[in-house]
């Protein structure tokens, strides 16, 4: 498992490891990061099934070893809309063939979260992860979302029209609110699947998780461009 990009401090890496040893003592975490200033403080934690180096979207494991999940969490957002397809092929090509790369953007104490699953065929899913109690709308994620969907909140964007369907149901279930948030938010869940693809269920629902198909919310591609009419005045004269 490798933790890309983990930023100033590496406790996301210690923590993965420090929770997932409990239930996969051979789990190896190697956390990456291009700045060696960060990868050399990083180095007195490492301990057995924990490492760091440096690097970037290549992931550099030893012995050209592949990754089962690369988590690459407010990495990508530093760069633009155009060298994302570019860095998920990169990071593709170091997965094992069940792979995924995680690509996500959270807010400062996880309330707010979003990420795209990407295998080694491509994008898979959204997810949007809320902290329900006190949540007002659904789309409040919008400013979280991954760095290829962030600037297509549009109207026209699929992505735009799944938030807005959300608040639109979590308003219509504002009643449940008598039951607690997370009754409601297992409400709005159930009627979403009638017309999105989600590929969760009442589990995810209940930590406030919604996952839906990539197709469902993809960027739609930029429309074809067409040469500028010829005027009227460069155009053959008929006969």
């Amino acid at each position: 498992m490798v933790d890309l990009g983990y930023g100033a401090s590496p406790v996301t890496a210690l923590e993965m490891h420090t929770r997932l040893a409990v239930v996969r003592p051979d789990l190896q975490v190697v956390g990456i990061e291009i700045d060696p200033a960060r990868v050399e403080a990083a180095q007195p934690l490492e301990r057995d099934g924990l490492s760091f180096r440096r690097g970037g979207f290549e992931v550099p494991l030893d012995g050209g070893r592949h990754a089962t999940v690369v988590r690459a969490f407010n990495v990508l957002r530093q760069y633009p809309e155009h060298d994302v397809d570019a860095a998920w092929d990169r990071v593709r090509e170091r997965l094992t063939p069940d792979g995924l790369l995680i690509d996500g953007t959270c807010d400062e104490i996880g309330r707010r979260a979003a990420w795209v699953a990407v295998d080694r065929h491509g994008p898979v899913s959204l997810t949007i992860s809320l902290h329900l109690r006190g949540l007002e709308h659904p789309s409040d994620v919008a400013e979280r979302l991954p760095k290829s969907l962030i600037h297509r909140n549009v109207a026209g964007e699929r992505v735009h029209d799944y938030l807005g369907d959300l608040d639109r149901t979590w308003a219509r279930h504002a009643p449940a609110s008598s039951w607690g948030a997370r009754q409601r938010f297992l409400a709005v869940a159930a009627e979403m699947r009638e017309r999105w693809p989600l590929l969760d269920g009442p589990s995810r629902w209940r930590l406030g998780e919604l996952t839906v198909a990539w197709g469902a919310v993809a960027p739609l591609p930029a429309p074809t461009a067409f040469p500028p009419p010829v005027p009227a005045s460069g155009r053959a004269r008929r006969a």
